[in-house]
């Protein structure tokens, strides 16, 4: 019996023992081994490993990209203008031995580290550079500027920091008024000087217009006044010719159209004398026809003539 409880607790011994000699190391871990609180080697292989038992212990490290989210602080641009800037720092663990004896090998150290290393490169950079710069293409170039300061700084912890970005950046809340303010009146300024540019563009094409305008209403009103003198050139050669045909007729029919002129609306008084020449043709034909036209004789007694017309000489 005593025999049997003896093997047991060799065998339990044993086992305890291999489980505290034998340990893994995951691919994405980096292993520092310490005896009795100091360090004694680092392993980054991954796989079945062994160390001496109850007076070696185990420190994994995660070898992939870690991050740390600083918080916001106030900084002062090169323009004297306050941000609050809010960043992160993207780093990777390079050598367990120098991350353990600086700080201790815990996430709590290494964040305050950075911090104040973070803190300070964004003061150094920033410091120098303009808003317009911060806000623009050459935000790239600034932070390139700010991880390599942050880099050359937490190589001796043991880390190599890959990337540093601003997630944020926003005025003092007592700036910001101003600064709309600022940009409100600078719109205000570009907006009047684009409305009077349109209202000159405006009145420059307004004036171009006018102008064309008249110059063609100047060559219409050349053109009919030239047709109108043709015409009414055209129209005294026909009364001319009308004229040299019949001059009796011709003072007749001017005597009807000044008839009608004068009696069409029927409300035209006229003081004259009844032997008034305006009034021939009523004398000489009371009948309401016309005398016959000169060198036409009064048609034979029962056949018919010609209607009556004016006098071969005119009266």
């Amino acid at each position: 019996m005593n025999r049997a409880i003896a093997l047991l607790a060799l065998a339990v011994l044993a086992v305890i023992t291999t489980f505290s000699t034998l340990f893994t190391v995951h691919q994405t871990q980096q292993v520092l081994i310490t005896q009795f609180g100091e360090p004694i080697r680092v392993i980054r292989e991954p796989g079945l490993h062994a160390k001496l038992p109850f007076i070696q212990s185990v420190i994994a490290f995660d070898r992939r990209l870690l991050d740390y989210d600083a918080p916001g602080e106030e900084v002062i641009l090169g323009d004297q203008r306050r941000l609050i800037v809010d960043s992160f720092t993207r780093y990777r663990i390079t050598d367990p031995l120098q991350f353990f004896q600086t700080v201790r090998g815990t996430e709590g150290g290494i964040r305050a580290r950075l911090n104040s290393i973070v803190s300070s490169a964004l003061r150094r950079v920033l410091g120098t550079e303009p808003l317009d710069a911060v806000l623009s293409q050459d935000r790239a170039r600034i932070m390139g500027e700010i991880r390599d300061q942050v880099n050359e700084e937490a190589r001796r912890f043991g880390i190599e920091v890959l990337d540093v970005r601003i997630r944020r950046a926003d005025l003092p809340e007592e700036n910001t008024q101003a600064i709309l303010s600022r940009m409100q009146t600078e719109r205000q300024r570009v907006a009047s000087e684009q409305r009077a540019e349109g209202q000159g563009e405006s009145l420059r094409i307004r004036a171009n217009a006018d102008r064309e305008r008249t110059v063609l209403l100047a060559e219409a009103q050349a053109q009919a006044d030239i047709l109108r003198g043709q015409g009414e050139q055209e129209a005294i050669r026909i009364f001319a010719e009308a004229f040299q045909r019949d001059p009796a007729f011709f003072q007749f029919w001017r005597t009807m159209q000044a008839y009608r002129e004068a009696f069409g609306d029927g409300s035209t008084r006229l003081v004259l004398t009844p032997e008034s020449e305006f009034f021939r043709y009523f004398r000489e034909s009371p009948a309401g026809g016309r005398p016959p036209p000169a060198g036409v004789a009064p048609a034979a007694s029962g056949a018919p003539g010609p209607a009556p017309g004016p006098a071969a000489n005119g009266g």
